[in-house]
């Protein structure tokens, strides 16, 4: 019995050394073959990256997504290599491949639907790298857009990935596509009040601050005749990185002027009436 295991015993050994002497340099240099495809996919990636970021005519909202590209690419080329390294024929692979790729793109409809709206938002072009957005329900200035999401920064300074199916299906705001922006403060003024006199006061206001563009001219007019106020409202143009600032320096500024000017600026009031009981 003790002679019957050690035969099989060592005829196992046998069997293990002929395996390893068949396939184990195949599997050694597959390991080494996937280890060197994982560090030059991410040597070339960043090296595309910096490449890229130097080229100043490329937009940069799509350098970020070339470089994603080139990885993956090398990530596939490596497991292709792997694979031949066991004698797998190439026809096979991709017909593997594509049997794969329709189960998985049944499985996975929604990240594939945010690769392709990566794709339309690179082809529209609705917003570009640096531009002040709101879109899929959040607001921030645009870091990145990638395959699967676009990353924008808040005013806070907080980072909101936001997936790119969720951009390209809904309402896109853009309040950076254009050079200048309008501005408009509307203020309410007693009906004692002197309307020209306000208009006046405004006007030179908005004329005297050089972030406002003389061209369209600052305009003041009544906007409406409210219960308790006459509504004036001044419009006027900055350029659009200034349009923060000004609009809060204004706020201050046309408050501070009517009241140089005595111009009355109404505000709700409640009388109270305590009776004693009887």
């Amino acid at each position: 019995m003790n002679v019957d295991v050690a035969g099989e015993m060592n005829v196992l050994w046998d069997e293990i050394q002929l395996t390893l002497a068949t396939y184990g340099f195949d599997v050694l240099g597959a390991i080494v073959i996937l280890l060197l495809g994982w560090v030059v996919a991410g040597w070339a990636s960043r090296a595309t990256r910096n490449a890229v970021e130097r080229i100043g005519w490329m937009d940069g909202t799509i350098k970020p997504l070339i470089a994603s590209v080139v990885r993956y690419v090398i990530i596939v080329i490596t497991v292709v290599a792997v694979l031949n390294r066991f004698g797998v024929e190439t026809t096979s692979i991709i017909a593997v491949l594509g049997a794969a790729g329709l189960a998985v793109g049944l499985a996975l409809q929604g990240t594939l639907s945010n690769v392709a709206a990566g794709v339309m938002i690179l082809f529209l072009r609705p917003f570009k790298v640096g531009d002040y957005v709101t879109a899929g329900g959040n607001g921030g200035t645009v870091a990145e857009v990638g395959l699967f999401t676009t990353e924008l920064t808040t005013p806070d300074n907080v980072s909101i990935s936001v997936p790119n199916s969720q951009i390209i299906g809904g309402a896109i705001t853009n309040f950076s596509r254009h050079p200048t922006r309008r501005i408009d403060i509307i203020v309410g003024i007693g009906y004692s009040s002197n309307i020209d006199t306000a208009f006046a006061a405004l006007t030179k206001l908005a004329e005297g601050d050089a972030r406002v563009l003389a061209d369209p001219a600052p305009q003041v007019s009544v906007r409406a005749l409210a219960d308790s106020s006459v509504n004036v409202g001044l419009r006027f143009w900055v350029n659009s990185a200034d349009y923060w600032p000004t609009l809060f320096d204004f706020n201050k500024a046309v408050k501070e002027t009517l009241d140089a000017n005595g111009i009355e600026i109404p505000f709700p009031q409640r009388v109270v009436e305590l009776k004693n009981p009887k």
